[in-house]
């Protein structure tokens, strides 16, 4: 099967042909139509991930994905071939991904992609949506409070505004000027120009603090000195109560780890209409070093790969 791979750090990822992968116990192999770009690819890309976690080259880049089931391992009884599914693949040591036209995944990890959620659509929402899903959980919004997003624009960025609007938050977002729109569009009451002075411009408009503070990206201390006695914070990037060095206020670094359970609420949401996937690049494999430099140089929304 072709594989977009890297063997070694800060290369450009090549289309190679790899062999196929056959499912082991508990798992299935998936023909991959769509996958995305992470924030985990390019820290896999950049050689972030050395001596952090287990890694063996070739490494096949992607993360998540969307698909049909194309063989299962015996003994799996909830998946059949041909069926549509979804989700990410955080097996260890990093080796295997879906950057490629088959992987292999837990079947219990996965979920099934329902009528109404395209395959396009399915193959961005698995790591972007379970980060979102881990920041609302920790951050506990009750209606009428003030949330600050950093980091506003990005694939979790946008899904999180979706989901602290519908829950009934005033949200502030961070964001360059000529982005203003984007994150209007998704729900977002009041844009800050990330570029700019983001305390001075967030305690104009809320002088005692938020209630709320999303680090996605950007400075983490201003953050949390944003944040009013009592609040709460939710970082993606390992920012916690030891770094907040507050005991007025929790901060909570937050992990996504693949839950079928999560990934049937996601796509519920996406079928409803409650939440919009911002997928707004396609790159097909054999470019997917274009489509990590697009999101390495802050792109908007999700990068998304098409692999077929």
């Amino acid at each position: 099967m072709k594989a977009a791979v890297i063997s070694e750090f800060k290369s450009d990822p090549t289309v190679e042909e790899i062999p196929d992968p056959e499912p082991g116990e508990g798992e299935v192999v998936v023909d991959v139509e769509y996958a995305s770009i992470n924030g985990m690819d390019v820290m896999t890309w950049n050689g972030g991930i050395d001596g952090m976690m287990p890694f063996e080259f070739p490494i096949t880049m992607g993360r998540d994905f969307s698909g049909t089931v194309a063989a299962v391992a015996d003994g799996v009884t909830n998946w059949a071939v041909g069926d549509a599914v979804f989700g990410q693949v955080l097996t260890m040591p990093l080796h295997e991904g879906t950057f490629a036209e088959k992987v292999r995944v837990p079947a219990a990890t996965i979920a099934k992609r329902p009528e109404g959620l395209s395959a396009k659509d399915a193959g961005a929402l698995g790591l972007a949506g379970g980060a979102s899903r881990s920041v609302m959980a920790a951050i506990g919004l009750t209606g009428g409070e003030t949330v600050l997003v950093s980091g506003a624009t990005g694939g979790v960025g946008s899904l999180v505004i979706q989901q602290a609007k519908a829950a009934g938050a005033t949200v502030l977002a961070t964001a360059l000027p000529d982005e203003a729109d984007y994150v209007r569009g998704l729900g977002a009451d009041e844009v800050i120009d990330r570029s700019g002075d983001v305390a001075a411009a967030v305690r104009a408009l809320r002088p005692d603090g938020v209630d709320v503070a999303v680090h996605l990206a950007g400075d983490p201390s201003v953050l949390a000195s944003l944040v009013a006695s009592g609040g709460r914070m939710a970082s993606s990037l390992g920012f916690g109560p030891t770094q907040a060095g507050r005991d007025d206020i929790t901060a909570t670094p937050i992990q996504t780890i693949p839950n079928a359970e999560v990934l049937d609420g996601l796509a519920a949401d996406v079928v409803s209409g409650a939440l919009k996937v911002p997928v707004t690049t396609t790159y097909p494999l054999a470019e997917v070093g274009k489509a990590l430099a697009e999101f390495a140089g802050g792109a908007t929304g999700k990068v998304s790969v098409t692999i077929r």
